[in-house]
C-alpha cells in the first residue's frame, strides 16, 4: 500500500511565509525602474548585488571605515556620503546603509530626498537644525545637539542647518540597501553667489517655521524655482 505523500500540500503552506521572510529585508526596488525584456533574451536582474559563496565569508566583510574620516566639504560647507553594499559587503540583503555628514560653521545640507528610505539620524558632534517638509509643505523642524536622535520619513524632502559654534558631525542609517538622493533645487550654478542666494532662502524657510508660519509653499517654491 503506498503512502500518500503530504509534500506538495506543506509546500503551498511555507511559500507564503517564505515570501513574506524575504520581503521584510526589503520589497522595494533598489532601482529607479526595471524595464521588462523580450523573453528571447537571457537575462538576468538581481535586486541588489549577488552573494559571494558562503565559505568565502569572513568578519572582515562586517566592517567598515569609510566613515571613520570626512572629506572634502562642498560650496554649501558641508560633506555627504553614503556607504551601501557596493563599498561595505556586509550590508547585501540586509535592507540598510550607512551615512555621514560634515557640516561646517553656517553650513548647510541643501533640501534633498531619499525616495526609498527612512533616515535616523545621530548627531555626534556639534549643534544643527534638521527639518523635513511633509506633503503639504508643513515643515517639522528641531535644534539637535550630541547625542539626539531625529528620523527622517521616506521620501520627505530635508535640510541640515548648521547655527552652532563648531563643526556638526551627523551619523545615519538608512532602511534601504540603496536609499537614492534626489534634489529639490533647480539650480546648478555653484558659484559664491547662487550658493548664498539658496542659503539664505533655506535660513528663511527654517526661521517662518520658529515664527509659526503654517504655509510654507510660496517659500518652497521660490527656492525650487530660484
Amino acid at each position: 500500500m503506498k503512502t500518500k505523500s503530504h509534500f506538495p500540500f506543506l509546500l503551498m503552506l511555507l511559500i507564503p511565509f517564505t515570501i513574506q521572510h524575504i520581503c521584510s529585508a526589503e520589497c522595494d526596488n533598489l532601482k529607479d525602474y526595471c524595464p521588462t525584456t523580450p523573453p528571447q533574451k537571457n537575462a538576468i536582474f538581481i535586486n541588489g548585488l549577488p552573494c559571494d559563496n558562503p565559505s568565502n565569508t569572513s568578519a572582515h566583510d562586517f566592517k567598515s571605515m569609510e566613515l571613520s574620516k570626512p572629506g572634502s566639504r562642498d560650496n554649501f560647507g558641508s560633506l555627504v556620503k553614503i556607504v551601501t553594499a557596493s563599498k561595505f559587503p556586509g550590508l547585501n540583503t540586509l535592507g540598510l546603509s550607512i551615512g555621514r555628514s560634515d557640516i561646517e560653521v553656517d553650513g548647510l545640507v541643501n533640501l534633498h530626498n531619499h525616495p526609498r528610505a527612512t533616515e535616523m539620524v545621530f548627531v555626534s558632534e556639534g549643534v544643527l537644525v534638521a527639518a523635513f517638509l511633509n506633503t503639504q509643505n508643513k515643515l517639522f523642524q528641531k535644534t539637535l545637539k550630541a547625542g539626539d536622535v531625529f528620523v527622517i520619513p521616506k521620501g520627505l524632502f530635508h535640510f541640515f542647518l548648521n547655527r552652532g559654534a563648531q563643526v556638526a558631525t551627523v551619523f545615519s542609517v538608512f532602511n534601504s540597501q540603496n536609499p537614492g538622493l534626489g534634489s529639490l533645487s533647480s539650480i546648478p550654478s555653484d558659484t559664491l553667489e547662487s550658493v548664498e542666494k539658496i542659503k539664505r532662502k533655506i535660513v528663511s524657510l527654517s526661521d517662518s517655521q520658529l515664527r509659526g508660519v503654517d504655509d510654507l509653499t510660496e517659500a518652497v517654491l521660490d527656492i525650487i524655482y530660484s
